[in-house]
């Protein structure tokens, strides 16, 4: 393997000609299907990357492994390494958080038995792979790839600022963590349901692994986010559609400066709005209030025109997890007033006069 190989980065010429993109750009690519890995896991809450997916990317989960006390289950075969690899698994997945997002000493032994059976280790946490005890050698040995999804790939450009060829989506919100990766993958089924040539564009880590590529933008030195967004999302056919995956909020202390980079490298042609009508404060800001939608709406096309003059809002996709049906229903409905356009929760909607707006 060479070395872009070996490290689970996808080698692509720049789409867009310039001085800063002359030069190939790595990805992140993941090898299909996955052994998703829980550790010893026994909460649910933990395994969050695991559930992801098993629920949006069912085709490609051959099965689970956990260690002993592990009592999250996903409902899928119980293979070891060896047996997954000889069913097929190209990947093994750590689908689980442990404190601190630090891979425990004593992973090291399930992790280097599924390298040296040939399987690739996908992770998503802060421990690089290779400084888990003896799993570089064990790779080497298994000719396995240790994919460190959350670590920047190399030679990323700056952004050209330069439209390119097809059609974007761009989640957006009003707040971090409530549902713009679900509902950019549930356009995006909806989608293709309709017979449209649409697809997922990742942008974090679960969602790298539920697509098998794209860029964790949070771990890119922030001149270069708007250029990974233009190479997550390169030319494409005419009425091929992006559903790109939004990161934090342009309301956020901490993470606006990620979210405005993703929007202006993404040139999208439409906004949805994603928020949890729950929420009155920011999770683990409580400091900062959440703001009206309005003020959302208008903020985000204002920034998305910098790139795209037609950026314009389509939808509102609402988070409604913690209310009931007839709650839900009033939320939806007082949105879609507000706003003007379609509302609808991803996971309990049907989502047919979303389409129908991106599409208008």
């Amino acid at each position: 393997m060479d070395e872009a190989e070996a490290s689970g980065q996808d080698v692509r010429a720049a789409a867009t000609e310039g001085p800063d993109r002359a030069r190939p750009v790595r990805t992140v690519v993941l090898r299909k299907p996955y052994l998703l890995f829980l550790g010893e896991e026994t909460g649910a809450l933990k395994a969050k990357t695991a559930f992801g997916l098993r629920d949006w990317a069912p085709g490609d989960c051959i099965g689970q492994v956990r260690l002993a006390g592990g009592r999250v289950d996903l409902g899928l075969p119980e293979l070891d390494p060896e047996a997954a690899a000889a069913a097929g698994a190209r990947s093994l997945v750590i689908g689980v958080t442990p404190p601190e997002g630090r891979i425990p000493a004593h992973w090291a032994t399930l992790l280097c038995a599924a390298a040296e059976a040939g399987l690739d280790i996908v992770s998503g946490l802060h421990t690089p792979l290779d400084a888990v005890p003896g799993l570089a050698k064990a790779a080497a040995r298994g000719r396995a790839r240790l994919v460190d999804v959350r670590a920047a790939p190399a030679g990323l450009p700056r952004a050209t600022g330069k439209r390119r060829s097809g059609k974007r989506v761009a989640m957006v919100g009003t707040d971090c963590a409530l549902g713009k990766k679900y509902t950019a993958l549930a356009l995006a089924r909806a989608m293709r349901a309709h017979g449209i040539d649409a697809d997922f564009r990742a942008t974090g880590q679960t969602g790298i692994m539920i697509a098998g590529a794209g860029i964790a933008v949070d771990a890119v030195i922030a001149d270069f986010i708007a250029g990974a967004a233009e190479c997550i999302s390169p030319d494409a056919a005419p009425d091929h559609w992006d559903l790109i995956e939004g990161q934090g909020s342009l309301f956020h202390p901490a993470y606006a400066g990620v979210t405005l980079g993703l929007l202006h490298g993404s040139q999208p042609d439409a906004l949805v709005l994603c928020h949890d009508p729950s929420r009155a404060r920011m999770v683990s800001w409580p400091d900062y209030a959440l703001p009206g939608l309005k003020d959302a709406e208008r903020l985000y096309v204002r920034m998305a025109r910098m790139t795209n003059p037609a950026a314009r809002l389509v939808g509102v996709s609402l988070n409604t997890s913690a209310l009931d049906e007839a709650e839900a229903g009033a939320a939806l409905e007082a949105a879609s007033r507000e706003l003007g356009v379609p509302a609808f929760d991803p996971l309990r909607s049907r989502l047919d006069r979303a389409v129908e707006a991106i599409l208008a």
